[in-house]
């Protein structure tokens, strides 16, 4: 049954379906193939509405509309002003204020294709104009846009929560320690690079000009201080917090900013409601595929597999996450998520890993995967919208990629780094 499904989906892929009907057509195939008892086929339509028919899952929709109103409203260039003003003195400043900006704008987001989008739009042009090399420019967005997906909001975080029945707020944050361990590590290599390259610094401008940078960009500086500050305070809940992040950036960015207009507003909530109606199909395609895996009982053979290896926590955290690292070089994270965490969540549970380091140090994995070569997601993007060539993207981001495995490497030997935030909520 088990290689059934797995070969069914593959060649649905390789076929050219979308991930979604291959997950629908494997399970299809699967539930008639089943030995034993025939199974009513009535089942793919109400395991599909099973996937989606939850409250917890209106806070898609709202925190990807947040994100693009951001992105479109002028709320991203106050941000790279404000982050040039901080640090436009350091040598090879366009990349400290990429990182520095995509670290503020993921606590809204929660995407790291929009915030590299968002932010590769303007500073590549300016890497490349003063003197950057093409691979280092695309590199640097593509780290600082990994951090979307990893600071809350995050989408992942959300169908991890859904697939896993946890608490979405402290799934949140879990990501947040890790996040801070990866942005400040790309700082650090933005520094050796630029330092062994040469690359320039910017005037240092004076206190003065630095307070009026942080005045022009403090309604979106005050924007991830609303959205995470409401739910670590217990003030919002998760999805209040997500239409109010929705009515705070639709305001700034019709009458504060002015980046947006009326005219624009149907175009930017059809562009909001295709990238949700791609999560939430995911999620219901998943219902049948994952039924299936739990009514088979494939996870027992996966369990018992890894387990005859080893039950210790971290080992096999360590085996978990060198399969992820495979995966993630040819499945996006969200259909990863859907596809395997059904298998290894079970896993997890029975050797005592934490729900809650499980579901950060899998969230981190498979993020990592956008940036990985040779088809992470991210480097395409980077490419396309900076007009770069995809090979030296490649080899610039692999420092970056080093570190982003050090620190997953971290979370999972030192667990306090993804739950000691989430046990201060009550």
């Amino acid at each position: 049954m088990l290689a059934l499904l797995f070969v069914a989906f593959l060649l649905a892929l390789l076929m050219g379906f979308d991930v979604g009907f291959s997950m629908l057509l494997s399970a299809w195939l699967g539930i008639l193939a089943k030995p034993g008892d025939i199974i009513d086929t009535a089942m793919m339509p109400l395991s599909m509405i099973a996937g989606v028919d939850s409250y917890s899952l209106v806070q898609v929709p709202l925190f990807i509309l947040a994100g693009e109103l951001m992105n479109r409203g002028g709320l991203t260039m106050r941000l790279i002003d404000w982050a040039m003003a901080l640090v436009g003195r350091l040598k090879g400043s366009l990349g400290h204020v990429s990182i520095i900006t995509n670290f503020v704008m993921a606590g809204v987001s929660g995407s790291a294709v929009a915030d590299a989008v968002a932010t590769g739009k303007p500073l590549i042009p300016a890497m490349r104009k003063e003197g950057y090399g093409e691979g280092f420019a695309g590199a640097v967005i593509v780290a600082g846009a990994l951090l979307g997906p990893i600071l809350p909001p995050s989408i992942p975080m959300v169908v991890y929560a859904q697939i896993a029945s946890q608490s979405v707020i402290k799934l949140f944050m879990a990501g947040v320690v890790p996040a801070i361990l990866l942005a400040t590590g790309f700082l650090v290599i933005c520094s050796i690079v630029a330092r062994y390259r040469k690359y320039p610094s910017r005037q240092p401008v004076d206190l003065k000009e630095k307070v009026r940078a942080t005045g022009h960009a403090s309604w979106a500086l005050m924007m991830p201080v609303i959205v995470i500050g409401g739910i670590r305070f217990g003030l919002l809940t998760v999805t209040e917090s997500a239409a109010m992040a929705v009515l705070y950036a639709l305001i700034v960015s019709l009458v504060v900013y002015r980046g947006l207009t009326l005219r624009q507003l149907p175009k930017l909530i059809f562009h909001a409601g295709r990238s949700t109606a791609i999560v939430l199909f995911l999620l219901a395609a998943a219902g049948p595929f994952s039924w299936l895996v739990a009514e088979s009982q494939i996870n027992q053979t996966v369990i018992q597999t890894i387990q005859s290896i080893s039950t210790n926590p971290i080992v096999v955290l360590l085996i978990v996450n060198v399969f992820l690292l495979l995966i993630g070089c040819i499945v996006e994270p969200l259909p990863a998520m859907i596809i395997f965490l059904p298998l290894l969540i079970p896993l997890g549970a029975q050797v005592g890993i934490d729900p809650i380091q499980f579901g950060a140090v899998v969230v981190l994995n498979l993020m990592i995967g956008l940036m990985h070569p040779p088809i992470g997601l991210l480097l395409f993007v980077v490419s396309s919208v900076g007009k770069l060539r995809l090979g030296p993207v490649m080899w610039e981001v692999l420092p970056f990629l080093g570190w982003a495995i050090v620190v997953l490497g971290l979370t999972i030997v030192f667990p306090p780094l993804t739950t000691w935030l989430p046990i201060q909520i009550k």
